[in-house]
């Protein structure tokens, strides 16, 4: 998993690194040469459509995305394992959804050879595909955890359903920053006295 994490995250990171070698030079032209590339918001826009589907996928292999566990600890270990299943099923339930609706979105792009309304008049078919294949990414992450949960679940195998899948502590969230933390300056964290 974290392999796959690692590889969403530089994809991630190198979509939103050459938004911004764009806008930097949209804005320096426009400052020093009075002359535009008329489309930086364009692709801002590209860019936040397929870096959001990556975002998605990230943040399903890291168990960031928000879930309401309020009572989650409270409940029976059983209860617990139902529950965390529910959840990565109807989520790999709603990525399918978001894919084949976006499928649609796609055909009638290449059907109808729409383009974007902006100067550069982009075949909407290029950014959409990017987008659709994010969305593919995500689909394929969903289910592939939501049939290991099935897997575990069928197998009786409780605890270990609930220790991949229900939702992080602050406990784990904290912990997870001070070792990101000690990885990046090399040492443990300063205490302050």
């Amino acid at each position: 998993m974290k392999r796959i994490e690692a590889i969403i995250a530089n994809l991630f990171g190198v979509v939103f690194l050459a938004l911004a070698a764009v806008v930097t030079i949209e804005t320096l032209s426009r400052k020093l040469f009075n002359f535009s590339l008329q489309g930086a918001d364009e692709l801002g826009g590209y860019a936040l459509a397929v870096g959001s589907t990556l975002a998605f996928s990230l943040a399903l292999v890291g168990r960031n995305h928000i879930r309401v566990d309020v009572f989650h600890e409270l409940m029976p270990r059983r209860l617990k394992a139902a529950l965390n299943w529910l959840s990565i099923v109807l989520l790999a339930a709603m990525a399918i959804f978001f894919v084949a609706v976006s499928l649609r979105v796609l055909q009638e792009s290449l059907e109808y050879r729409s383009t974007a309304q902006t100067p550069w008049a982009t075949p909407l078919i290029y950014p959409q595909a990017a987008w659709y294949a994010g969305l593919v990414i995500f689909m394929l992450v969903a289910v592939g955890l939501a049939a290991r949960a099935t897997w575990l679940l069928c197998k009786r195998r409780i605890d270990e359903l609930n220790e991949a899948f229900h939702p992080r502590s602050t406990k784990e969230e904290l912990s997870q920053e001070l070792a990101d933390f000690r990885q990046r300056s090399g040492g443990p964290p300063q205490e302050r006295p």
